[in-house]
């Protein structure tokens, strides 16, 4: 089940962030760089973000979340894309995307994650995502942004 997630819920938000930073801790380990930003975040920063937020659950567990922004009228911006890693590698990431794309159709889709981040860039360009740019966030790591038109 995939449904809006209210960060004014503290115990929700709390779950979440618990998820969160299990999250980035493996990508911090996949690319070699443990200053990601989310990895960072407290639950109050957590719970005052302006994003909107879809929630994957397993029975009444939250196992993943989808973060994302709506910049204009044709674009829908992935800021975050989480699963909680005991719950990994079982489609819950392709199916908040999937539910995504139903929810808010838009015309550009745009997302990015560190270049050495295997299963996500798979994931990723699996979905017809294609790489845009890559930018080098510290020294000989990179973050690879993609787009996606529909």
């Amino acid at each position: 089940m995939i449904r809006p997630l209210d960060l004014s819920d503290r115990a929700l938000a709390e779950r979440l962030l618990q998820i969160q930073h299990a999250a980035y801790a493996v990508e911090a380990e996949l690319i070699g760089f443990d200053g990601i930003p989310p990895l960072q975040e407290d639950l109050a920063a957590l719970m005052s973000s302006t994003e909107h937020w879809l929630g994957r659950y397993e029975d009444e567990l939250l196992v993943g979340a989808v973060a994302y922004e709506l910049p204009d009228a044709d674009t829908v911006e992935i800021s975050r894309l989480i699963v909680d890693p005991a719950y990994a590698r079982r489609g819950h990431g392709k199916a908040l995307l999937d539910h995504l794309d139903l929810l808010v159709p838009r015309r550009f889709s745009l997302v990015s994650t560190g270049t050495a981040n295997g299963p996500a860039v798979t994931l990723y360009t699996s979905r017809g995502y294609t790489p845009t740019d890559r930018l080098e966030i510290a020294p000989g790591v990179y973050l690879t942004q993609f787009s996606r038109a529909s």
